[in-house]
């Protein structure tokens, strides 16, 4: 996609489901978007910092300036910046119910991967670590309807909780089934599963990573590719739906659209955003993190075949 089109927050706001979230350590997800994708810093925190921003107007990440200021020494990424008007920024998450501590940032350097033909960093997550924001603006309460997709790696996961990004607890704590919504990546078994031996794309909507409604849901399938687009949609009265692809070439899957588990009729999403954890800080999984979104409501099939498409074009591994 070249620097300065149109990206998937653009297609979003222009369905009228605008984006409150959107995070990428890869590229611009506004085809004006000119500012920071993420942070890096030297060591632990109050180490130096640097801000690494796009090369273009649009486009992809300054990987460059990052491996001039991080050399040869560790580095971590410190913040991941909402590219949205709604300032939702990613700092490292502090200690919830399930872990204690707080936990530690990625390192910058360890997943580099070309998209569109130029160098940059994923977000390489391996046990202990996480982002969050509590104190969010314009993020789905209640029963609101939302949309959430992110692009992870296909082969880079495990069976533990949760590997995550989307909308969570505000107190860090376990509140009970609906109050988070947020997209899985992973083949844990616990509560439910698709076919086969996973990984699959779910709904971690608290106490549950649901594949659907039901323990096993025979169409959802483990999606194909190095990369995998991941998606859930949060409707109100009821109702959601999961989408799985190949973000290298494809369209998206429908896995599930229908009706919630049993317990999880009416939402109580909190509004807070979460990245690599569960909403109660469950650290324990392994994944990697390219892009996500977050949007006011609930987006048409149309709109997500359009983001797809985008996401194809940008050319990951490509």
């Amino acid at each position: 996609m070249p620097a300065g089109g149109t990206q998937p927050c653009d297609i979003f706001d222009a369905a009228g489901t605008p984006c409150v979230a959107a995070h990428s350590v890869v590229r611009a997800l506004y085809g004006g978007y000119g500012g920071a994708l993420y942070q890096v810093r030297t060591g632990a925190a109050g180490s130096p910092t640097k801000d690494i921003g796009v090369v273009a107007v649009g486009g992809f990440a300054d990987a460059a300036a990052q491996d001039a200021f991080c050399g040869s020494g560790p580095c971590f990424i410190s913040r991941i910046y909402d590219q949205s008007p709604m300032g939702n920024h990613l700092d490292t998450a502090p200690g919830g119910g399930a872990a204690r501590a707080p936990d530690a940032p990625v390192r910058a350097a360890a997943r580099p991967v070309t998209v569109g033909g130029h160098k940059v960093y994923a977000a390489f997550f391996e046990g202990g670590m996480g982002y969050r924001v509590d104190k969010t603006k314009g993020v789905a309460t209640g029963d609101d309807p939302e949309t959430l997709y992110m692009v992870t790696a296909g082969k880079h996961y495990n069976g533990g909780c949760c590997f995550d990004y989307g909308n969570a607890e505000t107190d860090n704590l376990d509140h009970g089934k609906g109050t988070m919504e947020s997209v899985y990546w992973g083949n844990s078994t616990g509560w439910s599963k698709g076919t086969g031996s996973g990984p699959w794309v779910m709904a971690d909507i608290e106490n549950g990573l649901w594949a659907g409604s039901q323990a096993v849901n025979p169409s959802a399938h483990t999606p194909e590719g190095e990369f995998v687009t991941a998606m859930v949609k949060g409707d109100s009265g009821n109702h959601f739906a999961i989408k799985a692809g190949n973000a290298g070439q494809g369209g998206l899957n429908k896995q599930y659209d229908g009706v919630r588990p049993p317990g999880y009729q009416v939402m109580k999403k909190q509004g807070a955003i979460i990245l690599g954890i569960g909403g109660d800080n469950s650290d324990r999984a392994i994944g990697t993190f390219f892009e996500g979104c977050m949007t006011k409501g609930y987006t048409s099939d149309a709109t997500d075949d359009a983001v797809q498409a985008n996401i194809v074009a940008a050319g990951y591994g490509k």
